[in-house]
Formats: structure tokens, C-alpha cells, sequence
């Protein structure tokens, strides 16, 4: 019997996953950069002048669920978050990343994602 929790963070199957149809390109979004593993898109309810999403093209319900990347993956999206962040603008004057894990931590899309976001003096942590 699956816990409560690993229910809700094994979320929609990747076919029904909102994100997996954003990185194979089946909903439209503004994708800012892409690699092999990685898209990072335009967040449509963005929280600062620049709010970007970096999700891993594999479908990861969490972080908690992380070590379903291989390790050269966990290791790049590093990388690619630093260079996404280069390109929009803001790795200069600097710029927040956070994933939310969970429904406590406020996750509503049960797709690993990162939020990058920039642009504007931002305010405190939580």
C-alpha cells in the first residue's frame, strides 16, 4: 500500500504530466534554453520580471525522487541552471533558484522543476 505522500508526489502519470507535454512539445510555452536532458520556459504566473521554470525532460515526480536521474544529469542541471540564468539577464545582479517538494512546500506540478528567479530586488526566503 503507497503512503499518502508518495501518491501525491508520483503526481499524473507522464503522459498526462502538464511539464512532459511542455518539453515534448506538445503545449506551447516560451522555452529560453534546451538541451538533451533539461528545458527552461517562461513561468506564466512569473513572480518577478524574470521567472523561469528548468525542468529535466525525464519525468521525476520530486526531489525527493531525484535519484532517478542518472549522475551526470543531477550534476549538469547545475550548469544549466547557471547558464540559463547568464542568458536571461540576471546572473550579474543575482537571482534566486528553489524547488518546492511536495504539497506542504506548496508543489503544484508533480514534475521536478526548478524556479529561477531574478530581475528585481527580491525579499525574504520564505
Amino acid at each position: 500500500m503507497k503512503s499518502r505522500r508518495r501518491e501525491a508526489a508520483e503526481g499524473a502519470p507522464p503522459g498526462d504530466c502538464i511539464f512532459c507535454r511542455i518539453a515534448a512539445g506538445e503545449i506551447p510555452a516560451e522555452v529560453v534554453g534546451q538541451d538533451d536532458d533539461f528545458v527552461a520556459f517562461r513561468d506564466v504566473r512569473p513572480l518577478a520580471p524574470v521567472h523561469l521554470l528548468v525542468i529535466p525532460r525525464r519525468h521525476v515526480a520530486s526531489l525527493d525522487d531525484a535519484e532517478a536521474l542518472d549522475d551526470g544529469a543531477s550534476a549538469r542541471v547545475l550548469r544549466f541552471i547557471a547558464a540559463t540564468a547568464r542568458s536571461a539577464g540576471v546572473a550579474e545582479s543575482g537571482y534566486r533558484v528553489i524547488t518546492n517538494t511536495g504539497p506542504d512546500a506548496g508543489q503544484e506540478v508533480m514534475h521536478l522543476h526548478w524556479h529561477v528567479i531574478g530581475g528585481t530586488r527580491l525579499g525574504g526566503m520564505a
